[in-house]
C-alpha cells in the first residue's frame, strides 16, 4: 500500500514536470491593420507601395486605389512603414487590438534626394540695356528641366523710377506680354523657375527703358471692355497711345497747351468728376469733390478750360461752377433763372467775361444756346431756341466770332433721347446767321461733338449711325472758300474728339 501511494505521487510529479516543459497558451488575440497611401498635397492614390511593420508582421503592397490590408496581426503596438521609390519613407503608429480593425493613412512626400533642380532661365528679349521700347513688351526666355518635372515660371518686373515690383506668377510658357508700361521709365526684369520640388532658381537680371512721350494733337475716347478709355494720336493714326487705364471709365478729353494738361471726366463711385493729367497720362488728379459734374445724360455733358488754363468751368444741373486746375477755389459763377439744366459751356481765348451755354429741360429737349456776360450776368446773343429735337456739341472760336454746334434736324423728341439726323452748324456772331457745315452727311448718320482745329480752319467731329450700339468714327472737315467742305476720316471706333 505504501509502495502504491509512492508510485502515484511519482507519476503526478512526472506529469507535472513534462507539462512545464511545453509552450504556454497565448494570452493575446489578433487584429487587422488597414489603410490608404496617397501623395502629399494632391491626395492621389499610390499603387504598389510596400507596407511593413515593426515588430514584424505580414508585408503587403497597396492596390491601384492605394489601399492595403494586413490580416492576423497579433495585438500590440506597431510602427507601420510605407516605402515607394521616389518618395520619402513614412511611418505611422498603430495600436492593434483583438478582433478590431485599425485604419491609418499615409501621405507620401516626393523625395528630392535624386531629383535635380531646373536649369537657370536665360533672358532672351528684350536684350539687356534696350532703350526706347513701346509700352507693350513681350518677354522671352529659355529654360529647361534636368528631369521629367513640370516647370512653372514667375516674371518679376521692377519699375526703377517708382521702386515698385509687379509679379506675374504660374506661367507655363517661356514668353509673356505686358501692356501699359510707363513711358520714359527704366525697368529691371528677372525670371524665376520652379519644379515645386527643389528650391526655385533665378535668372540673371536684365534692364531696359521705354520711350518718352511725344505730345500729340488729337485726343478721343474709345470703348474697351465696356469702359471709355482716352487716347492720344497723331493725325494719320500710326501712333495711338492709351492715356487712361482700361479698368476705369474716363471720357471727354480737353487739352490745354498753355498749362500742358488734359482735363477729362471719370466715373468715381457712381458720380462723375473732373480730372486733369499730364500730356503723357501721368499725375492724374481729381479736381471736383462735393459738387461733381451732373445734369441730363452724363455722356452729353461738357466743360471747358478758361482764363489761359488757370480755371475750368463745369455744369451741375442749373448751376455753372469754376474751379482752379489744382482743384481749389470752387466758385458758383452762373445759375439759370428758370431752373433749366446747363449741359455744355464754351469759353473764348481772349475774353474772360464771355461764355456760351447750352441749356435744356430734364428730358434733354427745349434746348437753348446763348452767350452770357459773366460780370453782368446777362444773356447776349440767342444762337438757338424754340427748335424741337436735341442739340449740343458746343465750341466758340478764339475771337468770339463763330460758334459751332450740332442739332437734330429731324426734330424728333422721344423718351429714349434717340437722335436721328444730327447735323453741324456754324453761327456767325457778327451777322447773326447760322449755316450748315457739312451738306452731304450720309442718310442714317449723325454728326456730333464738333470742335475747332487749332487754326480754326477746320472742325473735328464724331459721325455715328443712328441705330443703337453703332460704332462711332472721328472725321475732320475743312472750311473752303468754295463752300464745299471736304470731309476726311481720321479714327475708327472713336468719339468725343479734341484737337488742340
Amino acid at each position: 500500500m505504501g509502495m502504491k501511494i509512492k508510485n502515484i505521487v511519482y507519476c503526478f510529479v512526472l506529469i507535472l514536470a513534462i507539462s512545464c516543459t511545453e509552450d504556454p497558451i497565448s494570452d493575446f488575440g489578433t487584429g487587422t491593420i488597414t489603410g490608404k497611401v496617397v501623395t502629399e498635397g494632391e491626395n492621389l492614390p499610390l499603387e504598389n507601395v510596400k507596407i511593413s511593420s515593426n515588430p514584424v508582421s505580414n508585408t503587403v503592397f497597396t492596390d491601384a486605389d492605394g489601399n492595403f490590408t494586413i490580416n492576423d496581426v497579433e495585438a500590440g503596438q506597431y510602427s507601420v512603414q510605407a516605402e515607394l521609390d521616389g518618395y520619402v519613407t513614412a511611418f505611422e503608429a498603430s495600436q492593434v487590438e483583438e478582433g478590431r480593425v485599425n485604419n491609418i493613412v499615409f501621405e507620401l512626400e516626393v523625395s528630392t534626394v535624386n531629383n535635380e533642380a531646373p536649369m537657370a532661365p536665360e533672358l532672351v528679349s528684350p536684350a539687356d540695356n534696350s532703350v526706347d521700347l513701346q509700352s507693350e513688351v513681350t518677354f522671352i526666355w529659355t529654360s529647361g528641366a534636368n528631369d521629367d518635372d513640370d516647370l512653372k515660371y514667375v516674371l518679376e518686373l521692377r519699375n526703377v523710377n517708382q521702386s515698385s515690383t509687379e509679379r506675374y506668377e504660374n506661367l507655363t510658357d517661356t514668353t509673356f506680354t505686358v501692356s501699359d508700361l510707363d513711358r520714359a521709365t527704366s525697368y529691371v526684369w528677372q525670371v524665376i523657375v520652379s519644379d515645386e520640388i527643389n528650391d526655385p532658381v533665378r535668372s540673371e537680371t536684365s534692364q531696359f527703358s521705354t520711350e518718352g512721350y511725344t505730345a500729340k494733337d488729337y485726343h478721343f475716347t474709345r470703348i474697351i471692355n465696356s469702359n471709355a478709355v482716352i487716347f492720344s494720336s497723331n493725325e494719320d493714326g500710326s501712333e495711338q497711345v492709351a492715356l487712361t487705364d482700361l479698368d476705369q471709365n474716363s471720357f471727354r478729353p480737353r487739352k490745354n497747351a498753355e498749362v500742358s494738361k488734359i482735363a477729362f471726366l471719370r466715373t468715381v463711385g457712381g458720380s462723375t468728376h473732373l480730372f486733369t493729367m499730364n500730356l503723357d497720362g501721368s499725375e492724374q488728379k481729381q479736381l471736383t469733390q462735393d459738387v461733381p459734374i451732373n445734369g441730363f445724360r452724363i455722356s452729353d455733358l461738357d466743360f471747358t478750360w478758361a482764363q489761359n488754363g488757370s480755371k475750368l468751368y463745369y455744369p451741375h444741373f442749373d448751376k455753372l461752377y469754376s474751379i482752379n486746375f489744382d482743384g481749389s477755389g470752387r466758385t458758383l459763377i452762373y445759375e439759370t433763372a428758370d431752373g433749366s439744366f446747363i449741359s455744355e459751356v464754351a469759353a473764348t481765348d481772349f475774353d474772360d467775361n464771355l461764355i456760351v451755354l447750352k441749356t435744356n429741360n430734364n428730358q434733354g429737349y427745349d434746348a437753348r444756346i446763348f452767350t452770357v456776360n459773366l460780370s453782368s450776368q446777362t444773356v447776349g446773343d440767342i444762337i438757338l431756341e424754340n427748335q424741337p429735337g436735341a442739340a449740343g456739341g458746343l465750341d466758340i472760336d478764339a475771337n468770339a466770332e463763330r460758334v459751332i454746334f450740332s442739332r437734330d434736324v429731324s426734330g424728333s423728341q422721344n423718351d429714349s433721347y434717340r437722335i436721328f439726323r444730327s447735323r453741324l452748324f456754324v453761327y456767325d456772331l457778327n451777322s447773326k446767321v447760322s449755316s450748315q457745315i457739312v451738306e452731304n452727311t450720309p442718310s442714317g448718320k449723325n454728326d456730333l461733338d464738333p470742335s475747332f482745329s487749332p487754326t480754326e480752319g477746320a472742325v473735328i467731329f464724331t459721325r455715328v449711325s443712328n441705330n443703337v450700339g453703332a460704332v462711332p468714327e472721328v472725321f475732320k472737315v475743312e472750311f473752303t472758300s468754295s463752300g464745299t467742305n471736304a470731309v476726311q476720316l481720321l479714327f475708327t471706333n472713336a468719339a468725343m474728339p479734341d484737337w488742340e
